[in-house]
C-alpha cells in the first residue's frame, strides 16, 4: 500500500479505538443518549449538506424509511447502547464486548441468510464466545456491571442485524448521503428516547472536557475517520482495511488503562486475547460458498462498525 493508505489506516486504528475513551469522558457531565443525539445531528447534518452541495439527487421517502431502520439498529441501539453502557462498565470492557460484532454477523448470516461458515470462522466464533464468557463471568467485579455488559452485547447484536439488513435495503447510492440520513434519523430517535427517559433533567453543569470529547466524536470520530475509511475501501485491499476490527479493541483497552485508570486483570487480558484472535479468524477467513450469498451493496456506516 502507499504511504497515504497506511496513514489513513493508522487514523482508523487510533481514532476508532479512542472513541470509547471519548464517550467515557463525554458522559461524565452529559447524558449518554442526548449526547449521542447531538453527535449524530451535527455529523449527519454536515454529511447531508455536503451531499446536497455536490448535487447528489434528493432521497426518496423509501430511502428515508430504510435509513430510519438502519439508523435505529446501528446508531440508536448500537452506538446509543454503548454510550449508555459506559456509565456502568469500563470503556475497555465495552470495546471488547462490541468487538464481537463479527461473531454475531457470522451467526446471523448463517441462521437468516444461509451463508455457510468456513472452518476458520467457526473456530473464531467458538474462541470469541469463550472470551465473552470470560468477561461476563467477571460481572460484579471492578469495571464490569451486569446491565452494562448486557447492553453492549445487545448493541453488538443489533449492529450485526442492522448491517445484514443494510445489505439489501433501498438506500441512496451515494455513501455519504446515506450515512448522513442514517445519522439524522438516529439523532431524532436518540433524542426521543433520551427525553422520554428523563435525561434532560440530568443536564446541569457541563464540563469543558465533556464538550471537547463530544466535538472529538463529531469531527474526528464521525467525519475524519469515516472519510478515511470510505477512501480506503477504494484504495486498499479489503482484507487489510478490515483489520481495524481487531486493532480497535486493543487500543481502547490500552487507552482506558492509561487515561482512566481502568484495571487490567488477568481475566480481562485473557478475554481480550480470545476476542481479538477470534475477530482476526473471522475477518480474514474465507467463507464457504452459500446457496444464495448476499452481496454488500454499499460500505457500512462508521458509528458503531466501531460502535462507538
Amino acid at each position: 500500500m502507499t504511504a497515504r493508505a497506511w496513514a489513513a489506516l493508522t487514523t482508523i486504528y487510533v481514532v476508532w479505538g479512542s472513541t470509547y475513551l471519548a464517550i467515557a469522558v463525554a458522559i461524565r457531565t452529559l447524558p449518554p443518549l442526548l449526547m449521542s443525539s447531538v453527535r449524530f445531528l451535527v455529523a449527519g447534518g454536515i454529511l447531508y449538506a455536503w451531499s446536497a452541495r455536490r448535487g447528489v439527487p434528493r432521497p426518496s421517502l423509501r430511502h428515508w424509511r430504510s435509513a430510519l431502520v438502519v439508523g435505529a439498529a446501528l446508531l440508536l441501539v448500537g452506538n446509543g447502547g454503548i454510550a449508555w453502557a459506559e456509565q456502568r462498565i469500563d470503556s475497555g470492557v465495552a470495546a471488547l464486548l462490541v468487538a464481537t460484532i463479527p461473531l454475531w454477523m457470522a451467526l446471523v448470516d448463517r441462521v437468516f441468510v444461509g451463508r455457510r461458515m468456513s472452518r476458520s470462522s467457526v473456530l473464531g466464533l467458538l474462541v470469541g464466545l469463550g472470551g465473552v464468557v470470560l468477561l461476563v463471568a467477571s460481572v460484579g467485579s471492578s469495571g464490569i456491571g451486569a446491565l452494562g455488559a448486557l447492553a453492549c452485547l445487545v448493541a453488538a447484536l443489533s449492529w450485526a442485524g442492522g448491517s445484514i439488513y443494510a445489505r439489501g435495503a433501498e438506500l441512496p447510492k451515494d455513501v455519504l448521503l446515506g450515512s448522513g440520513m442514517e445519522m439524522l434519523a438516529a439523532s431524532v430517535l436518540l433524542a426521543a428516547v433520551g427525553l422520554g427517559s428523563g435525561e434532560a433533567a440530568q443536564v446541569h453543569a457541563v464540563s469543558l472536557a465533556s464538550l471537547g470529547a463530544l466535538a472529538y466524536l463529531v469531527v474526528v470520530g464521525s467525519l475524519v475517520a469515516y472519510s478515511a475509511y470510505v477512501w480506503l475501501l477504494k484504495s486498499a485491499p479489503i482484507s487489510t482495511v478490515s483489520t481495524y476490527a481487531f486493532v480497535n479493541p486493543a487500543i481502547a483497552v490500552a487507552l482506558g488503562a492509561a487515561f482512566l485508570g481502568e484495571p487490567l486483570t488477568l481475566r480481562t487480558l485473557a478475554a481480550s486475547a480470545a476476542i481479538v484472535v477470534s475477530v482476526a479468524l473471522i475477518v480474514t477467513g474465507r467463507a464457504a460458498p452459500a446457496a444464495a450469498p448476499a452481496t454488500l451493496r454499499r460500505p457500512l456506516p462508521e458509528p458503531l462498525r466501531r460502535a462507538a
